[in-house]
């Protein structure tokens, strides 16, 4: 009989082995499963037989393809504030992992995007596959990067971040690691083995080491990626200040897969581009998860009002025209007080995150560069 339940948890030994179990839908999250993941975890932390935590999706198409996007999409057509909850209790899941003191091990096989990303990348020890498809493809649908991914893709080699931040491309194995999105190649035949040792009832008895022990015994050199030989042009272009100079860098490159790119971002929310530069560049100065999170429900909730989310998820995912009228529709109409909006204090009636010690207040930032608070 199949199980329906949609976080799988067995112990075994001193390893907690934590499933995503909605296959059909990719394994995306819905907000029972970031609460039951988030109980699991807070449960393993206070137990001293559990050494251990091994994060895995059920069946072989990914680990997680992000949030539930329709339902996030029914609630803001319908004003509601349900995605607000949602992702304040995500984003406290996100630091936890990150803060998690024993090994949390993610196999990030298959497809790995969003919020996907939030309960993985964050782990201790993160493993992809040769079939691993890893990314923020939030632009796409008039949303920017959330779940900490801003401060992932911030910490990225040169401007590899901003490349796939406001491109939302995806990437397999050996670049996810170039990125410092990921740690190990395991292939996919050596998983089920792995998985095993793992949940030994004689495996680690002590932190960390045991365990990246064990993780390092399976892993091999990944198939070779593609962005290493892209560094030039990438690093160049998007050093640019504004959205409108990466583009017209990227024009002028005379790289065949530069102006592939270009005329890929120009099809992304112009206001959702600008927010996303904004957010990744901000994130670089914060010095800390929780203040990026704090920063990034923000900018999640000024988002969510945006009718830009509304008619991308239409566009890209339910009516898939791929025709979306985004509002503003050109880069040129997008305003630099409207850009700084996002990081304004919420308003009356609105709750902070507040994960971070102190108020996370950016609103000093004046809009007049797309900079923002990037540290040195």
């Amino acid at each position: 009989m199949n199980d329906d339940r949609p976080v799988l948890l067995e112990t075994r030994g001193t390893c907690m082995h934590l499933t995503l179990n909605r296959p059909r839908a990719l394994n995306a999250l819905s907000h029972t499963m970031v609460r039951l993941l988030d109980e699991a975890l807070a449960r393993a932390e206070q137990d001293d037989a559990i050494h251990s935590v091994l994060l895995s999706g059920a069946g072989d198409r990914g680990l997680c393809a992000g949030g539930d996007i329709r339902a996030l999409h029914d609630d803001a057509r319908a004003s509601g504030h349900a995605s607000l909850e949602f992702w304040r209790d995500e984003y406290r899941l996100n630091a936890r992992i990150a803060r998690f003191p024993k090994p949390y091990i993610a196999l990030m096989d298959g497809i790995v995007m969003g919020g996907g990303v939030g309960v993985s990348a964050h782990a201790g020890i993160r493993v992809v596959t040769e079939r691993s498809r890893v990314a923020m493809p939030e632009t796409a649908i008039g949303f920017v990067p959330d779940v900490g991914g801003t401060r992932l893709l911030a910490a990225a080699p040169g401007e590899l971040g901003t490349h796939l931040a406001l491109t939302g491309r995806s990437v397999g194995a050996a670049d996810a690691i170039l990125c410092g999105l990921a740690d190990h190649h395991v292939p996919v035949r050596l998983l089920p083995a792995l998985t095993e040792a793992l949940r030994e009832p004689t495996g680690p008895t002590g932190p960390g080491a045991s365990v990246a022990d064990i993780v390092q015994e399976f892993a091999t050199d990944p198939p070779a990626g593609d962005l290493a030989a892209q560094r030039d042009w990438i690093d160049d272009c998007y050093a640019a200040d504004t959205v409108e100079d990466i583009v017209r860098k990227l024009r002028a490159s005379g790289v065949p897969a530069a102006q592939t790119v270009a005329d890929e971002l120009l099809t992304k929310s112009p206001l959702a581009l600008k927010v996303t530069l904004a957010a990744v560049r901000r994130a670089a100065g914060l010095d800390s998860l929780e203040a990026v999170l704090d920063q990034e429900f923000r900018v999640s909730s000024r988002a969510f009002e945006h009718p830009d989310f509304v008619e991308g998820v239409r566009a890209r995912i339910i009516d898939k025209d791929n025709a979306p009228q985004w509002k503003p529709g050109s880069l040129a109409e997008v305003d630099d007080q409207e850009v700084a909006r996002f990081f304004a204090p919420l308003g009356p009636g609105e709750q902070e995150l507040a994960l971070a010690p102190g108020p996370a207040d950016t609103s000093a930032w004046d809009g007049q560069d797309e900079q923002g608070g990037q540290g040195g």
